[in-house]
């Protein structure tokens, strides 16, 4: 069984109990060039992670995008002619793990975590941009599952089992647990949505026309890149990576992901498979992180380059790239955060009378309201109030966020697959 996102910019029609989408308006991502000429393989891209793969960018966050210079034009690329969120006539996805069901059909928003959506996440504009540049059909194939580490979940196959260190076993017998017990729930549970994304890619790669229609299998296809988009669970793991604010306290993790991407190489039997590993970003540049932040600023710096670190290997040259999220931060908001703390204290008072009976609801809220108004202009307020859809570990939910993250996949992608043709006509 499997679904297609609702987007408004498709009319939805049911005959014989199937559910068929006539797609109305003008159409993005569409080259007759392509259909007229000489058919290539199809290109195919995976895209793996947790939930910000996932992605929980609401499309209300879309119109906010206007306000933000670096957002603001892929809004061109990501609206029709109508300014609906464009359906990509030449990009196909196969999406697991944001939905209960797999989701596929052709790329539109909908394909980011399912709940409390629609949302996207980088699966939007990187198709959309990704297309663009290589001017033919693909395929996406989106394997992302929230909450899940590389250390346990995501453990490649390449490595030895989990062994739990001094400070866990110590903590465990502190707190009576049954440490054998412990090692066989880790056991079971290592590698298991490793195994789960390499399926479902074999699984789609099967039978590629119960995904895009239009594949012949004559053409064959290419399996051109892979993005990673990962890390928080890792990140805030203490048990795992005891020494996570000091210089190498994620060497692990650097491992484990070199391992992880030769593993997927492997199984997927693409020996040279580029791969662009997303970097977590959360927060922005941590030399731009304020006083409230001070006591992350090591951790996260820390686990940020350890990310990266596989893509300077010498193993890895000219095929893995590391791309920096922190780019893509919103320091705006952070701005106008900062600046809704002074009228904060005002608010809570406000609060405060309204719960002790002293002043009415609607007095206060309008209160409250001309307090805004007072401190920002309509742009600010806009930006502060409608960029936001979810907490700042989803990158704030913001599609001026997200979006940009994308493309950014795109064009790394763009690049290691250029560099791969060329290789190959050299050789």
């Amino acid at each position: 069984m499997s679904r297609t996102p609702f987007h408004r910019s498709a009319n939805v029609i049911r005959r014989g109990g199937l559910m068929l989408l006539a797609i109305v308006g003008p159409a993005l991502c569409f080259f007759d060039a392509v259909h007229a000429g000489e058919r290539k393989p199809l290109k195919v891209f995976v895209l793996a992670g947790q939930s910000n793969m996932q992605g929980h960018a609401h499309v209300r966050t879309f119109d906010a995008m206007r306000l933000n210079d670096q957002a603001a034009p892929l809004l061109e690329k990501m609206l029709d002619a109508d300014g609906e969120p464009v359906v990509c006539q030449d990009v196909w996805i196969s999406s697991i793990g944001s939905s209960e069901i797999e989701q596929h059909g052709r790329l539109t928003i909908g394909y980011g975590a399912e709940r409390g959506g629609p949302k996207i996440g980088p699966e939007f504009t990187f198709g959309i941009y990704l297309h663009q540049t290589l001017k033919e059909p693909i395929l996406l194939i989106k394997t992302a599952w929230g909450g899940k580490s590389l250390n346990t979940d995501f453990r490649p196959p390449g490595v030895e089992p989990y062994q739990f260190n001094e400070q866990q076993l110590e903590l465990f017998q502190r707190q009576d647990k049954d440490i054998e017990e412990l090692k066989t729930a880790k056991l079971t549970a290592s590698g298991q949505y490793y195994q789960r994304m390499i399926e479902h890619v074999q699984h789609v790669l099967k039978d590629i026309r119960r995904v895009y229609p239009d594949y012949d299998p004559e053409q064959g296809y290419d399996l051109a890149g892979f993005v990673w988009f990962q890390g928080w669970n890792d990140m805030v793991d203490r048990g795992t990576y005891p020494n996570r604010d000091q210089p190498g306290g994620y060497a692990e993790y650097s491992r484990l992901l070199a391992q992880f991407i030769r593993d997927v190489r492997t199984d997927l039997q693409t020996p040279e498979l580029p791969v662009v590993i997303g970097v977590l970003g959360v927060g922005g540049p941590t030399e731009l992180y304020g006083p409230d932040q001070q006591r992350y600023r090591s951790t996260h710096q820390e686990f940020r380059q350890a990310m990266a670190a596989p893509a300077k290997m010498d193993e890895f040259d000219q095929t893995v790239v590391a791309v920096l999220t922190e780019r893509y931060w919103d320091q705006e908001v952070v701005r106008l955060r900062q600046k809704e703390k002074t009228i904060k204290p005002r608010i809570d008072e406000l609060k405060t009378q309204t719960k002790a009976g002293d002043l009415s609801r609607q007095a206060s809220l309008q209160a409250i309201e001309s307090l805004y108004k007072n401190t920002f202009s309509e742009e600010e307020l806009t930006r502060l109030r409608e960029s936001v859809s979810n907490g700042d570990y989803h990158y704030m939910g913001s599609a001026s966020i997200l979006a940009p993250i994308g493309k950014a996949f795109a064009d790394a992608m763009a690049t290691l697959v250029t560099k791969s043709q060329s290789s190959t006509k050299s050789n």
